[in-house]
């Protein structure tokens, strides 16, 4: 998880420098903004990477640190995109909604002191949604079309291979 935030940093980091010459205060905005995004979600996966998962706090610092990943996506979301990148606002408005049922799905994985691992499998799943997206958005950035724009995850095509 740690090289996805890494290179999801440094992917949109790179596009927004190339995009925004600071010449269009529109786009240096954007820039400060998404450069803020992927500091916060850096620091958070940090975080999520050092939680001792022996202590008696393990799940509820995880879910703490999943908790501010959640908050993140929403802010995320409601950047105002310039408007030669508006049309990845709805990607951006999905990532966040797939990460807000990934870190629901986590609380109720680990609801009552208990462990439920097809909820956590589905919380996992709606993870990768969120981040898959975020992944094309970077792309989109760097002025690149995306070799796979299917939306869907890997799981998603295994299972819908397996129902055929």
């Amino acid at each position: 998880m740690n090289k996805k935030i890494l290179t999801l940093t440094a992917g949109l980091l790179t596009a927004l420098t190339l995009t925004a010459c600071g010449k269009d205060p529109a786009l240096t905005q954007f820039k400060e903004e998404i450069d803020s995004f992927c500091t916060e979600i850096s620091d958070i996966d940090t975080e999520i990477n050092n939680v001792d998962a022996t202590s008696e706090n393990a799940t509820d610092e995880l879910l703490g640190y999943l908790d501010q990943l959640d908050s993140a996506f929403q802010d995320f979301a409601a950047l105002d995109f310039p408007t030669e990148f508006d049309y990845l606002e709805s990607l951006a408005d999905e990532a966040s909604e797939y990460m807000t049922t990934a870190v629901e799905s986590y609380h109720d994985a680990y609801d009552n002191g208990g462990y439920n691992q097809l909820t956590a499998d589905y919380a996992k799943e709606n993870y990768a949604r969120a981040y898959k997206r975020i992944q094309i958005i970077i792309t989109f950035l760097h002025g690149e079309q995306p070799e796979d724009v299917n939306l869907t995850t890997a799981e998603e095509t295994a299972a819908a291979s397996a129902a055929e």
